[in-house]
């Protein structure tokens, strides 16, 4: 039984440790608030909780069958990384060129907008590739993969890695539920130049996962 707790423990402590720096829901905060300002403070409660389950589920998902998935049709890890890396560029190039505006002028501009369905928001972009992108995905896989063969194992380690990606998703519920107070203790000022500079680092993380799916991609490519 104490081997197993020690099992347990170790294995939530890796999944939190692997993947709570990559999908890094405070770094995400201002890009979550650039693409929800016309929501209401409910909304926002219940678009961040939609948010988290997502993560909670695509998380899960991938640890425990994509592996499978992946080879079931034939991708490969670096093939993710490299189409899912160009989504992200995408993405924060976008909002790292999009023109600062006064708060109030955004929300009265949104007002006469049609609301689109806050579960279509909640699965893209704010789910993928904004939290869980094709680095985080890769991590999940990778653990999975490396999992025991033993059944007993399996199962402590499967319940471990699931608590871990559960506290992995509350702290993205927790950052996203309060991101506007965050922002808003910042000001006007200090929101868009977090927002900018997390754009840019959202930038560079997508071509780093770019650049690691390609330089796999290159290196299989000169041993064959």
């Amino acid at each position: 039984m104490a081997e197993d707790f020690r099992q347990f423990l170790e294995s939530t402590l890796l999944a939190i440790a692997a993947l709570l720096p990559i999908v890094n829901p405070l770094g995400a905060a201002p890009v979550y608030l650039a693409k929800t300002v016309d929501l209401t403070s409910d909304e926002h409660a219940d678009l961040s909780r939609r948010v988290a389950i997502n993560c909670f589920i695509l998380l899960l998902a991938s640890l425990l069958v994509g592996a499978y998935v992946l080879d079931f049709f034939g991708l490969s890890v670096p093939i993710v990384q490299v189409a899912g890396g160009l989504v992200v560029c995408t993405l924060a190039w976008t909002l790292l060129n999009q023109p600062d505006e006064p708060l109030e002028r955004v929300h009265e501009a949104a007002k006469a907008l049609t609301r689109p369905d806050l579960r279509s928001r909640a699965f893209y972009p704010l789910t993928m590739p904004l939290i869980i992108g094709p680095g985080s995905i890769s991590v999940a896989i990778t653990i999975g993969a490396n999992q025991s063969q033993s059944v007993h194992s399996l199962i402590v380690n499967s319940a471990a890695h699931a608590t871990g990606i559960f506290v992995v998703a509350l702290s993205v519920f927790i950052v996203l539920r309060y991101a506007d107070t965050i922002m808003r203790r910042l000001g006007p000022t200090g929101s868009a130049v977090l927002l900018r500079l997390s754009a840019f680092i959202l930038l560079c993380i997508g071509v780093q996962i770019t650049w690691n799916g390609a330089s796999t991609l290159f290196r299989t490519l000169a041993f064959q």
